[in-house]
């Protein structure tokens, strides 16, 4: 069994860990933050601690056999339902939180291992996903803006001028138009369009004109 000291040594560790990656998050007001990933992985802590020693009791008894790692592994799988509740469905789509999510998953595991006694795996573990949080953003962020996809969906009245509306979408070949598709309905037409590698000041000068067309109902974008 562990003694008392050793008991609180892990979980305010784990504690710390959950703190350090949450408070990262907390800077960016997601919708996880400080005390989530605090409540997650000292949680995830204790869970790993019962399920190592918690039935040290009856172990050793007739026909008792018990795996320690059972409780602990459903850890992992249940947290998808906490990672679950932090994923935003915003604009059409538009997907937000699944960092948080994955974070969540990541203090989880840091917690088991904290919980099993593996302080260095855990710290360096905690430093790694730090790292991946907050320093390596601004490259993601270069990355992104130079190769993301981004996503049209225009919806417009049936009686619009559409050759008008095309050639303000072509823009003159500016906008690199990956698909265009569209649907009509009861109230109009549906466009989806995929654009690939647009520069966002072209996007938005052609938003502009698109907003001015009679005709033009709604647009949203992922940004």
């Amino acid at each position: 069994m562990l003694s008392w000291s050793e008991i609180l040594i892990r979980l305010l560790l784990a504690s710390l860990f959950g703190a350090l990656i949450g408070l990262e998050r907390e800077r960016k007001d997601w919708t996880a933050g400080l005390r989530t990933h605090m409540m997650v992985c000292v949680g995830s802590c204790l869970i790993m601690m019962v399920s190592a020693f918690g039935f040290a009791d009856i172990l050793g008894g007739d026909h008792i056999t018990l795996d320690p790692s059972r409780i602990a592994a459903q850890v992992i799988s249940g947290i998808g339902f906490i990672g679950a509740g932090t994923i935003l469905f915003l604009k059409q789509g538009t997907i937000r939180g699944l960092t948080t999510a994955s974070g969540l998953w990541t203090v989880a595991a840091i917690g088991l291992a904290t919980g099993g006694g593996l302080y260095f795996a855990a710290s360096a573990t905690t430093v790694i996903a730090l790292i991946i949080l907050w320093a390596l953003q601004p490259v993601e962020q270069i990355y992104s803006r130079r190769f993301k996809q981004r996503t049209l969906r225009i919806v417009t009245t049936p009686d619009i001028d559409g050759a008008n509306f095309l050639a303000i979408l072509t823009n003159k070949g500016k906008l690199e138009i990956e698909s265009l598709n569209f649907e009509k309905n009861d109230e109009g037409y549906v466009y989806q369009v995929k654009l690939h590698n647009t520069d966002a000041t072209q996007l938005n000068e052609v938003l502009d004109k698109l907003k001015q067309l009679a005709g033009i109902k709604e647009i949203f974008w992922n940004r």
